[in-house]
């Protein structure tokens, strides 16, 4: 039996529209929430969670702009808390392997008494074509602070598959679902696939953490997204993460996306220069 209404926490963010869409197609009753969404939902401004999860069954939870920071915590708390008052039954949560803060925020979704998700996800390929890299790329040279490892990068269609699975499949509740790409790469050779798919020059080049910081804010970039970016190439990217999972073929019984993939169907969209 189909459950009553999914709502989409993040409806118009990478895995939330693509999660949307499969769910819509497969006919699901769903509630696409955004700031700007017939039912608006703000992280930042709680007054309007109850509104938007009244007559939610199930709920797929992104949060903005990651679970990493400080806040993110005690948002969740709240947004579990006010979702099992209101009857929301089953919660998915993406969150990012390798973070301390997202793991607080894991257990107490864990520990709610609510069927629940976590689908803990590595890098996603599509911060390279629709993320804050897209700019470096067509500039002909992306510059990041140093990575200190290499990272399985993960397909966001792969993402959405899973949470689609979680969210429609009993036999996966309760369970922490951890997916990752099916090859470790570096930035570097991230870079050079781009630019032998597309034709075009494209260099990496690396910068002190503070001096890509210093930049960055200089051209407007927040200070809870210049913490994360210090907390993910300082903290995250430090070798912790340099393994692959096999749930992708475990839950959809086929192989996850390679970066190779990726780029093949990407340089044909001609976002890339």
């Amino acid at each position: 039996m189909k459950v009553k209404k999914i709502a989409i926490v993040g409806a118009t963010g990478k895995t939330g529209q693509r999660v949307l869409a499969q769910l819509q197609a497969l006919e699901y009753s769903v509630r696409a929430l955004s700031r700007n969404s017939e039912y608006p939902f703000d992280w930042t401004d709680r007054s309007g969670w109850s509104k938007a999860l009244q007559g939610v069954d199930s709920a797929y939870v992104t949060y903005f702009p990651d679970l990493a920071v400080p806040q993110a915590a005690e948002d969740i708390r709240a947004f579990v808390e006010l979702a099992k008052s209101l009857g929301v039954k089953h919660i998915v949560l993406l969150s990012g392997r390798g973070e301390e803060g997202a793991q607080l925020a894991e257990q107490l979704l864990i520990g709610s008494g609510l069927e629940w998700n976590v689908v803990r996800a590595s890098w996603f390929m599509q911060n390279f074509s629709e993320s804050f890299m897209l700019e470096g790329i067509n500039a002909g040279q992306l510059v990041l602070p140093k990575p200190k490892a290499d990272e399985p990068f993960i397909d966001v269609d792969d993402i959405a598959d899973v949470v689609v699975a979680a969210l429609t499949r009993t036999d996966l509740r309760n369970l922490l679902l951890e997916i990752t790409g099916p090859q470790l790469l570096s930035f570097e050779a991230c870079v050079e696939s781009i630019a032998e798919a597309t034709g075009q020059e494209i260099t990496f080049a690396t910068a002190s953490i503070d001096y890509y910081l210093l930049g960055a804010k200089a051209q407007g970039l927040p200070d809870d997204l210049a913490w994360l970016i210090n907390e993910l190439f300082e903290n995250v990217l430090d070798g912790r993460n340099e393994s692959t999972t096999d749930m992708i073929e475990k839950v959809l019984r086929r192989p996850a996306k390679s970066f190779q993939q990726y780029v093949k169907e990407t340089a044909q969209t001609g976002v890339w220069g």
